[in-house]
């Protein structure tokens, strides 16, 4: 009688590993036994001894070891006996995923973003197979998608300023500023309205809760700046209008609360680099240098985390009878990141996470 050794890969076996953790955590009892079958295989342990070991007959074994190396570990999965067989392969859910993730329009489609109708058209055109539109989202759930909202970009971005502005411009604020000493200061302005914010917030199914508005469109403007390295919040509230006027009023209130060299980090707003605020710029040299972000980039000021924040405190889901009330629920909110340094710098966290993200992709 011939005794053959069965070999399965170190790579393989690496995976099963991987799979039989999983297993454990998931409490998969089934799936624990028939990875650890395979285990002992590649360990070289007999297939009867294995069998006996675990209570099953060799032909279960064997089975499992068939399913491996057809299927790949996915084939181990056990099957529900007590309902209808999947109508898609391992394979085939892997390949939808894969079109999924490449987007509507690579598949043909006009939208930008998928909806379960058209994910059903996709199933069928793709693989004959008809699914209940009701049921794909609960499919897309077990392939690991999720019902999320969109976000707009800027059709005018350029990438190629990104990628610059991120792998050398950046880097270079960095040394210039810690070598002379100073703060890196990210600015940017943000509007609070009287009418209040809405946010997202628990209630019974089919009872959308609501929120009380005074419908009036006043607005509580704000200037702000966070410095990098310290996490310090300036900022001044305005009634008035966003102009260069307003702008240098801020920007001259900053000079004197400071003392070290600046390096103002801004976007493209039109007083931002109007005539009366370069003329301003040009006679601060000797302390303020400045430095324009990429158009329409505002992912790449970190400033936005806390405008975020601001509105969740102080607007969302709040009525403001008048606009005084608005004022000082901001303010509060305001004056609480103003001394609390170690808190806006942690929004600097994030920011330092998403470049981390970005930069390889831009080197």
């Amino acid at each position: 009688m011939l005794n053959a050794r069965i070999l399965i890969s170190k790579e393989t076996v690496n995976e099963l590993v991987q799979a039989l953790q999983r297993a454990y955590k998931a409490g998969d009892a089934k799936m624990v036994r028939r990875i650890t079958a395979l285990l002992n295989i590649s360990r070289g342990e007999k297939v009867s001894e294995i069998a006996t070991t675990l209570g099953v007959a060799p032909s279960s074994v064997y089975d499992w070891l068939k399913r491996l190396m057809v299927e790949g570990i996915a084939g181990l999965k056990p099957c529900w006996k007590g309902g209808r067989p999947a109508k898609l392969t391992p394979n085939q859910r892997t390949q939808l995923a894969d079109l999924i993730d490449a987007g509507p329009e690579a598949a043909g489609f006009r939208s930008a973003c998928w909806n379960s109708v058209m994910i059903q058209e996709l199933i069928l055109r793709e693989f004959g197979k008809l699914y209940n539109v009701h049921y794909v989202s609960e499919l897309l759930k077990n392939l690991g998608f999720s019902f999320q909202k969109a976000r707009f970009i800027s059709g005018h971005l350029d990438e190629e300023r990104r990628r610059a502005w991120l792998a050398q411009i950046w880097p270079h604020i960095l040394k210039q500023a810690r070598a002379a000493g100073g703060l890196i200061l990210f600015g940017d302005e943000v509007s609070f309205a009287q009418w209040g914010s809405l946010g997202y917030t628990w209630a019974r199914r089919g009872h959308q809760p609501v929120v009380q508005t005074s419908g009036k469109r006043r607005a509580y403007k704000v200037f702000g700046l966070i410095e990098f390295f310290t996490g310090q919040f300036f900022y001044q509230g305005i009634t008035g209008k966003f102009n260069s006027e307003s702008y240098i009023a801020f920007l001259t209130q900053l000079l004197e609360q400071t003392t070290a060299p600046l390096f103002l980090i801004q976007d493209g707003a039109r007083y931002h680099t109007s005539k009366p605020t370069r003329q301003f710029f040009d006679s601060h040299t000797d302390r303020l240098t400045v430095f324009q972000l990429p158009s329409y980039s505002p992912d790449y000021n970190p400033i936005e985390f806390l405008w975020r924040n601001v509105k969740q405190d102080a607007t969302h889901l709040k009525y403001f009878p008048t606009f005084e009330a608005l004022v000082s629920s901001v303010e509060d909110t305001l004056t609480d990141f103003k001394t609390q340094p170690e808190q806006v710098k942690g929004l600097f966290g994030r920011y330092l996470e998403f470049l981390a993200e970005t930069l390889p992709t831009a080197a």
